[in-house]
This record gives structure tokens, sequence and C-alpha cells, in this order.
């Protein structure tokens, strides 16, 4: 089962704005909207959506003895990623405009994928996954793993000779490891040449993540479960990461993750966000990607890229019309008002659930 949490604010001057709420795996969306019914629509009702940044500081405020994290700033985000959109389509400008402007038109997509189902043939049904991936013209891809060290390390070099030394490969445990564990998949997978290895260990565990990093030349990667600046500070002054990866629909939305942004530039780490939602969630991260600096900016940066994910659901492609563009290896950054994308209100009728 697939939830998303939908955002809809509609002004005065009848101005409507589209944000999201990530559902972390089999969260129930209800969890964020009561956030949202209870507390965070009584106290927008009549104020100004251009005063966003008040608004967010004042939410996060009044969530704060009981929130700090989790479902309360997941929903701050999609209130946030709401009012940008109606602050970009009252000025008829994308959200990157009003945000600094885009370091790049276009993004390297990774294809996000591989799911296990029952009745499924493995490995075999996942390198054919592998090749399909390649085959549309994917640079890169991610695979699941977390399925034990043995099995992992396995896969990641069946896959590995599946595609060959060309395609960008990283690997997502979800936090399946300890530091033993994750040592050992790091140390035996070093010749597969991963690009980053993520989510290997527990988000309360950020001295775990310091004895990892450097361990190979495989990066290190964590964050869709560190929310906002305050969360993300001790990670990025104590370079626990050599990947940070918010997420825009979680992680305090695009006011919130352009103070993480600025945090880790400051520190001179990379960037890549965590995008696991809906259309509308996937074309308001292109916004942010967009507006992100290369830390550092040089001749040959290395340049942030895009989670797309690949599964099969309605909220990825006809809940925008599908309005994201994937052409030759790239993806394009939509340049309509607001996150960019037109939104099929026939798709939320028919799967709403409130």
């Amino acid at each position: 089962m697939r939830s998303s949490l939908i955002v809809e604010i509609v002004t005065d001057e009848g101005v409507t704005g589209w944000g999201e709420s990530l559902c972390h795996g089999l969260q129930s969306p209800m969890i964020a909207a009561s956030f949202i019914e209870n507390i965070f629509k009584p106290m927008l009702i009549g104020r100004d959506p251009f005063d966003v940044e008040v608004l967010w500081e004042e939410m996060y405020n009044q969530t704060r003895p009981y929130g700090q994290g989790g479902a309360a700033v997941n929903s701050i985000s999609g209130v946030d990623i709401a009012l940008w959109d109606v602050i970009g389509k009252t000025l008829n400008q994308p959200i990157h405009k009003l945000i600094g402007g885009a370091f790049r038109t276009e993004v390297t997509p990774y294809a996000t994928g591989f799911y296990r189902v029952a009745d499924a043939n493995y490995p075999h049904d996942l390198l054919q996954e592998a090749k399909q991936y390649v085959d549309k013209g994917f640079k890169a891809f991610k695979l699941k793993i977390g399925f034990g060290v043995e099995e992992d390390i396995e896969f990641i070099h069946q896959v590995r000779e599946a595609v060959g030394s060309e395609v960008r490969i990283m690997a997502d445990a979800n936090a399946a490891y300890n530091v033993g564990a994750a040592r050992r998949i790091i140390k035996e997978t070093e010749q597969c040449n991963l690009y980053f290895l993520e989510e290997l260990l527990a988000p309360e565990d950020i001295e775990g993540y310091k004895q990892l990093k450097n361990l190979s030349k495989t990066y290190i990667a964590a964050g869709e479960q560190v929310f906002g600046k305050h969360g993300y500070q001790p990670w990025i002054s104590g370079h626990a990461l050599d990947i940070l990866q918010p997420d825009l629909c979680s992680s305090g939305g695009i006011t919130e993750c352009k103070k993480i942004a600025a945090l880790a530039q400051a520190s001179n780490t990379m960037m890549i966000p965590h995008v696991w939602g809906s259309g509308i969630g996937i074309a308001a991260s292109l916004q942010f990607i967009a507006s992100l600096p290369t830390t550092p900016l040089s001749l040959n940066p290395i340049e942030p890229m895009l989670e797309f994910d690949q599964s099969s659901h309605p909220f990825r492609t006809d809940l925008i019309f599908d309005g994201i563009e994937f052409a030759n290896g790239k993806v394009a950054i939509p340049s309509l008002p607001g996150i960019g994308v037109e939104v099929n209100r026939e798709v939320i009728n028919k799967f709403k659930i409130n």
C-alpha cells in the first residue's frame, strides 16, 4: 500500500497552492493530517502566505513541546510547500526563481525501485529490473538492501556484474544494521564501486555514522529521518556524513531545507535530497534541487542528483498529468509557476480517504 498526504491551500483571491507531507513506509496520512486540521489550519486562516517564514517558525514553535521532528515537521513541510506554490502562482514564477535562481536547468536522475513483492523470482527479477533502467536511459539507480549481510553483499555483486562498470549504483539499507554489520557490507562491496550507501544505521546513531565514514571510497549518506536545521546541525558540524539527504516533504519544506542547505554549504558537505513522494513532491523537490549550489563551486563540480521513484503508482504520474520530463538521461526543471506542474483533481477525488 502507498500513501500520500496532499495539502491544498486556497487564498481569498482564489489562488490554489499544493504541497505534500511525506508518508514514510506504511505511515498513515491521517497522522500528519491531524496536525494540519487541528493545529495549523486555525493558525493560518486569514494570514498572508507571503509571510511564509514567519508562519513556519510559528508552526514549529506551536508544536515544539510535542514535535521537533516526525509527523509534526512532516506536516509543516506540506503546508510550507503549498504556501510557496501560492507565492509562485501569485507572482507567475517557478519557486526556484523566488529562492535565488537555478544553478541548473536539468538534473541527472537515479532510478529508485527494486521493491520486493510476494511470488517474485529473486534475484532474477531484480537483475532484469536493473537492465531495464539502463535500457530506459538511466545512468544511475539505487538498490534496496537490508535483507541480511550475506544476501546484500551477494546481490550488490550480482547487479554490478549484470550492468557493467559504467552505471552508477547506490544502495539503501533503510537503517537495517549496526556498525559491525555495516562495516562488513562496506568492505566486501568495495570492488563494486558503489557511489553511496544510504541509511546503513539507525538515525539515532550519529556516532556510528562517524565510524563508517572514510572506511572506503564509497560515500556514506543519510538524513531522510532528520528534521529541520536543529536536527541537522550536529550531523553537519560533526562531519558525520559525506552526503546529506533531507526530504523536502519531511525535513521542513522549502523554507527550512534552504537553511539546511546553507549549513551544508558552510561545511562543504554534499547534498542529494531524498525524494519519495507523489508527483507533487517530486516537482517541488526539483525546484529545490535547481537552487542548490555545488559544494564547492568549481570547474567540474559534483552535481546533486534527483532520486526518481520508478514504482508504478498513480500518485507519481497521473496526479500531475505526467508533468515531469525525462529525456536523454536528464530530468528538466519545471518552469511553470509555483512547483511547476498542474494537479489532476480527478486523481485526488478517486483515491482520497478523508
